[in-house]
């Protein structure tokens, strides 16, 4: 075989891999900052709407959900987004702070912008649970965006906006509930 056919093939592989690193990688999609600091707020407060009611938590438990944005795009006065959300409900016996529900869904959230300036969600997709996810996932975010959904969002944030909600010191442990 030939040097140049080496030197071909190693150059494609070299393709391939970086492709995939840059598809896995946390934030590999190209969002747009600005825009997602003035949509995100809207985002989150969806998913606190729909996250309310739907736990197994104790009296006085709270969700705390926040979204990352895959993908973003705004067009003709209305933003397609497509995020990667996380919702735990948590509460609070004896000092810790317990974990008694929650989920990490992609979503596709269209919203459209208010005289005031304001965003407000017009409408919003969930991924189905079971048979049919990742058919739903690859048809709305494609190939290499579905792929940066595998990475699993952290919760420390969520926990530690569940402690000062609860006035729990910083490190108020966490357990089930």
């Amino acid at each position: 075989m030939s040097a140049g056919r080496w030197a071909a093939g190693g150059g494609a592989v070299v393709v391939l891999v970086a492709t995939g690193a840059w598809a896995r990688w946390p934030g590999g999609t190209d969002v747009d900052a600005d825009l997602w600091s003035r949509v995100r707020p809207a985002v989150e407060a969806r998913l606190l709407e729909q996250a309310r009611g739907t736990g197994v938590g104790e009296p006085g438990a709270r969700w705390f959900c926040r979204a990352e944005a895959v993908d973003l795009d705004e067009r003709g006065g209305l933003v397609r987004a497509g995020v990667s959300t996380l919702c735990v409900e948590y509460g609070v016996r004896a000092g810790s702070l317990e974990e008694c529900s929650g989920a990490e869904v992609p979503q596709v959230m269209r919203l459209r912008r208010e005289a005031d300036g304001d965003y407000v969600v017009v409408s919003a997709e969930t991924a189905p649970d079971g048979a049919g996810h990742a058919e739903w996932v690859t048809a709305r975010f494609g190939h290499v965006t579905a792929a940066a959904l595998d990475a699993t969002m952290s919760s420390t944030a969520l926990e530690s906006a569940a402690r000062s909600h609860f006035g729990l010191p910083a490190d108020a442990p966490v357990g089930p509930c």
